[in-house]
């Protein structure tokens, strides 16, 4: 009891309350349990290779539900290659009705500590962030779902419809794990990732919208390859290895995707326009009711928060060629990674790139690898009422409207599954905290109760 009461008032801190206040949330237990989780997961290293902490981090996350209710044997942990898998399940009074999934994973991007301000792997809170490898991509999404769960256990709930709770290991890599887990839970009745999109602060920190997510781009790499005999620099010929892919990929980068427009995106440009500057606002009004005004088209591709809204991308990652200072190239690879519109195939995007390189030299090859191209979830009306209501709980004012994402998350192998999928992460975060991926990642912390309050709310609606 005592290091409860210890991490309850270390959560007050944070929030920046009194104790007394602290208990007058109405999740403060749960509050101060996300937090502690989420920093204990971030001190793990879950990141693929040697030393991968993932299955620690599924450890850590059963530890905590067995202990708030959770039988043993209804929490497992399933080992793959150097990682592992979690799925929790919570039976439902009614076993005639599809489970429905709550989605996480728990690997993370790798993280120099050198690069860093902070050892990324050791987390710290300061001015109301969380910084840390994973803190926003997405241990603290995690920890808030398991002590949701534990939550409403404390609160005496039980769900109708059965709940399983599932945490992939290599969602930042191969998404094997996500496949199998997909595979094995084929008949849920919706996913609800709580990985990616949430709400959106200004720059002031106040809530302006939120969003969910009902769709999400196709992830693919794709290399390409030029070869050439080589020989002695003091005689050079055409063409030469570098010279070409150089060319190709300039012709690549000056190559535009037809834009494209879908019900979800549709209705994000049109709700999500009033929040944002004039001329990105009309662009987005213009596009939504024309995608071929060329005006619009213009503005939304020079902004990098809606360029990969309005249509496929494909842009030059890696590249490497020559072995020798003084000898010509004899082989030349380049690395093109895509983001793509659903409805469209890797084979036709592929082909799309190859047409727009202009050289027949340049070989093409597909590498990409645990991806597949999904359809779009349908906008159902159960969820988004549901996503609107807990919303609202706490923010009544703020708008709620689907997205796109821009991929690729686990959604992506249940949609695969046909099973509708859905992302639905509760944090708010404004763009100048945006480090997923990036140095020294952090995330808001002091809207921990309220994101409790709308997956409380959440799990409860769609379960019951």
């Amino acid at each position: 009891m005592r290091a409860l009461a210890a991490v309850q008032v270390a959560f007050a801190a944070v929030m920046g309350l009194s104790i007394s206040n602290a208990k007058s949330l109405d999740h403060g237990q749960a509050g101060a349990q996300a937090l502690e989780l989420a920093k204990r997961a971030i001190a793990l290293r879950s990141v693929r290779g040697p030393g991968n902490q993932t299955p620690e981090v599924a450890s850590l996350f059963k530890s905590a539900l067995v202990a708030g209710g959770f039988a043993d044997e209804d929490v497992t942990i399933t080992p793959v290659d150097d990682t592992a898998f979690l799925i929790a399940r919570w039976k439902g009074s009614d076993p005639k009705l599809k489970p429905i999934v709550i989605s996480g994973h728990m690997d993370v991007v790798e993280a120099r500590p050198s690069d860093w301000e902070r050892d990324p792997f050791t987390p710290i809170v300061e001015n109301g962030l969380l910084f840390g490898r994973g803190a926003s991509d997405m241990k603290l999404d995690d920890a808030l779902a398991v002590a949701a769960l534990i939550e409403l256990k404390r609160q005496g709930y039980r769900p109708r419809r059965e709940i399983v709770l599932e945490f992939s290991g290599d969602e930042e890599t191969t998404m094997k794990t996500t496949q199998m887990i997909a595979s094995a839970l084929s008949n849920s009745e919706m996913v609800l990732n709580v990985d990616g999109t949430g709400g959106q602060l200004d720059p002031q920190g106040k809530p302006q919208y939120f969003t969910w997510s009902g769709a999400e781009k196709t992830y693919a790499d794709f290399e390409l390859t030029v070869t050439s005999p080589g020989g002695h620099s003091s005689r050079p010929y055409e063409p030469n290895a570098i010279n070409e892919m150089s060319a190709g990929l300039v012709r690549i980068g000056e190559y535009k995707f037809k834009p494209e427009l879908s019900e979800l995106t549709r209705a994000y440009f049109t709700a999500a326009a009033r929040y944002e500057s004039s001329g990105v606002a009309a662009a987005m009004r213009a596009f939504a009711a024309d995608p071929s005004d060329s005006q619009a088209i213009a503005v939304l591709r020079a902004n990098p928060q809606t360029v990969g809204k309005i249509g496929t991308t494909c842009v030059a990652t890696m590249i490497k060629g020559g072995h020798a200072l003084n000898a010509l190239p004899q082989r030349v690879t380049a690395d093109i990674n895509c983001r793509i519109f659903p409805g469209h195939t890797r084979a036709e995007i592929m082909a799309e790139l190859q047409r727009a390189a202009g050289d027949a030299a340049i070989q093409f090859k597909d590498i990409s690898e645990g991806s597949v191209a999904t359809e779009a979830s349908p906008v159902r009306a159960d969820v988004a009422a549901a996503i609107t209501r807990a919303v609202h709980m706490s923010y009544p004012e703020v708008a709620v409207f689907p997205t796109m994402s821009a991929g690729a998350s686990d959604s992506m192998w249940f949609r695969n599954e046909h099973i509708p999928s859905y992302g639905v992460s509760p944090l708010f975060i404004k763009d100048a905290d945006r480090f997923s991926h990036g140095l020294n990642e952090r995330i808001p912390v002091d809207d921990i109760p309220t994101s409790l309050t709308y997956l409380l709310s959440l799990f409860r609606d769609l379960s019951k």
